[in-house]
């Protein structure tokens, strides 16, 4: 099954300075002999040839958006640096705050979704909710990329995806592809599939040459972020787990850049209303043409900025109306709770005594006021004790979640 002598060089299309991905072709003979259990029409994939892509090395290529692409990546770059700069001078952790809704919305876009409350269930030990458990590590995982951002090379993104699906599928998490992966027809064979990722041999060398270009100075951040996150997507180097480390990735490179200082700018959340377009710019991607991936991801910014701002205005406004309806002193470990129910809107008295060192002995008397101002509720979770939760907050991160998926946004906010 490896890669034959019937392989087609990789090179630019006529006109165009970016190369088209190549192909070979490749023999697939299935490893399963349970043939009986078959469809007739899945009997004809045991055997035969299908296209595998050969990505091509971009590490020294330079590319040149059409003009009108290139002012859009810029205004947009401008837009997060002037969105990050505005949360830097936030006193609420809106930092916690967008790098769950980020989660979120890069987990969404992988069918998988949970409520809020679920996710931060999850994110407190519950493994009850499979898909909320899911969310909870790729949060770590855009964590671990922010934080690796200072060197960006293959261990690095092998930690991502470590801290992705580590304690879910901890057989594959962190380590490269070792079979063939592609999308479309056939889970059982990649004969007739719409897209198969390069083969696992080229893996190495693939990812070694979009490293060497990730750790490039002299490409405008966004165009370089877009190109890199297609090219990741193109050589697809994981058997799970692609989109949200390729997601990762481009923080990680925001970060590094110095795009970003403050925040993690949800950019899932543009890319989340518009999957077919996401899925179109990646086929022109692999044509020869970055100008679509870039515009998206432009495009993604401006809608994740819009989506970002609703939920922060949502977020002051239920902390004003705490600081109206819970009575205690300007002293008092209460507001420290609140600051932290913001980012955290479930809690239990392990967290508290974690994060602001309350013993459980005086977490309720804390608690007792927060819930006498209408801040949170109590409730008990079987074998885990008194929880409370803040359900302004929790409708606040759902809300955003709805706007992501249904790709509508506000045009100015007050």
């Amino acid at each position: 099954m490896g890669p034959d002598d019937h392989s087609s060089a990789v090179q630019p299309r006529p006109g165009s300075v970016w190369p088209a991905v190549g192909y070979e072709r490749l023999i697939w003979e299935s490893p399963d002999r349970d043939f009986g259990t078959m469809a007739r029409s899945e009997m004809a994939l045991r055997r035969g040839s299908y296209s595998s892509a050969i990505p091509a090395d971009i590490a020294t290529l330079d590319y040149a958006p059409a003009r009108s692409v290139s002012a859009a990546a810029e205004d947009a770059s401008n837009e997060i640096a002037r969105f990050d700069a505005e949360m830097g001078t936030e006193i609420a952790p809106f930092a916690a705050i967008l790098l769950r809704s980020e989660s979120v919305a890069s987990s969404q876009i992988e069918n998988l979704s949970a409520s809020a409350r679920s996710v931060a269930m999850a994110e407190l030990g519950d493994t009850t909710k499979q898909n909320a458990t899911l969310i909870a590590a790729n949060t770590n995982a855009m964590r671990s990329a922010i934080q690796l951002s200072d060197h960006l090379d293959t261990e690095s993104i092998l930690q991502m995806h470590l801290a992705l699906l580590g304690s879910h599928e901890p057989r594959t998490a962190g380590r490269w592809r070792e079979e063939p992966v592609w999308i479309g027809r056939s889970s059982r064979s990649p004969i007739g599939a719409e897209y198969v990722a390069p083969h696992q041999s080229r893996v190495l060398h693939a990812i070694d040459d979009l490293v060497a270009y990730v750790n490039r100075e002299d490409i405008p951040v966004l165009e370089q972020a877009a190109i890199a996150h297609a090219q990741f997507e193109t050589i697809h180097p994981f058997t799970d787990g692609n989109g949200r480390t390729g997601r990762a990735l481009i923080h990680s490179m925001l970060k590094a850049k110095g795009l970003t200082r403050n925040v993690t700018v949800p950019v899932s959340s543009g890319l989340l209303g518009q999957p077919d377009v996401y899925h179109r710019a990646l086929s022109s991607f692999r044509a020869g043409s970055p100008d679509d991936m870039i515009e998206l991801t432009a495009d993604a910014a401006f809608r994740a900025i819009a989506n970002g701002r609703q939920l922060v205005l949502e977020i002051r406004q239920i902390r004003e109306t705490w600081r109206r309806s819970v009575t205690a002193r300007a002293d008092s470990a209460t507001w420290k709770i609140a600051d932290l129910l913001l980012r955290q809107p479930v809690l239990d008295t392990a967290v508290l005594n974690t994060e602001l060192g309350i013993t459980a002995n005086h977490a309720s008397r804390y608690m007792d006021q927060l819930r006498a101002g209408g801040a949170v509720t109590g409730f008990n979770v079987h074998r885990r004790g008194l929880h409370w939760k803040s359900d302004a907050v929790l409708d606040a991160l759902d809300a955003f979640a709805a706007r992501s998926s249904r790709c509508q946004f506000p045009t100015a906010l007050s």
